[in-house]
């Protein structure tokens, strides 16, 4: 660390590093101010509507094209053996974040029913594409501590997207089902309307079960086979396995299933396979994931940042939950599981990664589900103040993540 800050001018280095984490916020700021201006009333030609038709196709279309396409390249059987630990990272830092979270939203009561939005905004940060632009400004740099700029960019790149895959299972499952509405139906509640605890409305989530079991109790005397039939819609409906199914989960699926077969993975993604058009066509359509996403997530902010029901309180508490509770918890995962044995050895940038995981601001994605649920604004907004003060918190988590490497 001494030799990377103290050679080639020391602070020029240093102001280097935190030019590499500022930098990527910045596009995205810009991204999402374009998004805002199409949405003002003075150009407005992305309505609501439209943002809500645009979330759609970028979880139905082009994110699974980006995974697909980038999961599908960087992996390999071996590959998967060796970086088992990377999923496992993500899934460590859902459920210690989430239980930050938790704790937050316990301590702060958010206004109702904003608490498992809370819960999340805390707990869910951005794997994927802010880490993504970020190495990809830091290997640029030729005095970048991990080796020439091909090198540093390849190895980081399939770092990144093999957790991703990760990602998109966390979010189509656990995130979407926390951001279900209210039993009202909507987040945009009235405190007179505000529900009475104990009185559950007709329909309520809280009255399914008894549904299910009056249901389940008139068939006592079906057949065997009836009683299984029974059963596996019960499972089925339970476990949402058709919301889980969607069309990032099937792409990642394909993805490592074709990575890991050498055959296939030389006819569809080598450059010179006689398939590789299908792959370039579909990485042609990743590539417009980041901007349409930032697009409908800025145009959320045409009411403004201030505008959502959250408060100022709630605000507060998802931003230093995020940016300064949740990275000292990472830290802890990572050199436990490096003590432990569970990295492989010597290889810098698998842990610079590992760390970058669990230092993100609050991911996009989980404001573009949110939008989808009906709390768009609140999300935008709390993306919005999350990305501002993660310009600050990202370049010392960075600075300190090179010392303990270095």
């Amino acid at each position: 660390m001494q030799r990377f800050l103290i050679e080639n001018g020391g602070g020029e280095s240093l102001l280097g590093t935190i030019k590499i984490a500022v930098l990527p916020i910045a596009k995205v700021f810009t991204m999402c101010f374009l998004g805002f201006l199409m949405a003002s009333k003075y150009v407005n030609i992305l309505p609501a509507s439209g943002r809500k038709l645009l979330n759609g196709l970028v979880f139905s279309l082009l994110l699974p094209c980006l995974i697909f396409s980038q999961l599908g390249q960087a992996v390999t059987l071996q590959k998967m053996i060796e970086w088992w630990f990377i999923p496992i990272n993500v899934i460590c830092g859902t459920i210690a974040g989430s239980l930050i979270g938790l704790v937050v939203a316990t301590i702060i009561r958010p206004p109702y029913p904003f608490f498992k939005f809370t819960v999340i905004h805390v707990g869910i940060g951005n794997i994927g594409n802010v880490p993504l632009v970020l190495l990809t400004a830091l290997c640029r740099d030729q005095n970048n501590p991990f080796g020439d700029v091909d090198t540093c960019t390849q190895q980081g790149t399939a770092y990144i997207s093999f957790g991703q895959w990760v990602g998109a299972i966390v979010l189509y499952t656990y995130v979407f089902q926390m951001l279900a509405p209210p039993p009202e139906g909507t987040f945009d509640l009235d405190e007179q309307h505000l529900p009475i605890k104990g009185c559950p409305k007709d329909g309520s989530p809280e009255q399914v079960p008894l549904l299910t079991q009056e249901v389940l109790s008139s068939d006592l005397n079906a057949s065997k086979q009836g009683k299984i039939k029974d059963f596996l819609v019960y499972m089925y409906d339970k476990l949402k396995i058709k919301q889980i199914l969607q069309p990032p989960i099937i792409a990642s699926i394909l993805a490592l299933a074709i990575g890991a077969i050498p055959f296939l993975k030389k006819l569809i993604f080598t450059p010179n396979a006689p398939l590789f058009f299908f792959t370039d066509s579909l990485i042609i359509l990743g590539e417009a994931m980041i901007p349409c996403i930032l697009l409908a997530l800025g145009g959320n902010l045409v009411d403004g940042p201030g505008s959502s029901k959250l408060g100022l309180r709630t605000t507060t508490a998802i931003i230093f939950g995020r940016l300064v509770l949740v990275p000292p918890a990472g830290i802890g995962i990572v050199l436990l599981a490096d003590k432990l044995g569970f990295l492989p050895p010597d290889d810098k940038m698998f842990r610079f990664v590992l760390l970058l995981q669990h230092s993100m601001p609050t991911s996009v994605l989980s404001g573009a589900i949110a939008n989808l649920r009906g709390c768009g604004r609140e999300s935008a907004a709390v993306l919005f103040w999350v990305h501002i003060f993660a310009i600050f918190s990202m370049a010392g988590w960075i600075v300190l993540y090179l010392h303990i490497l270095f």
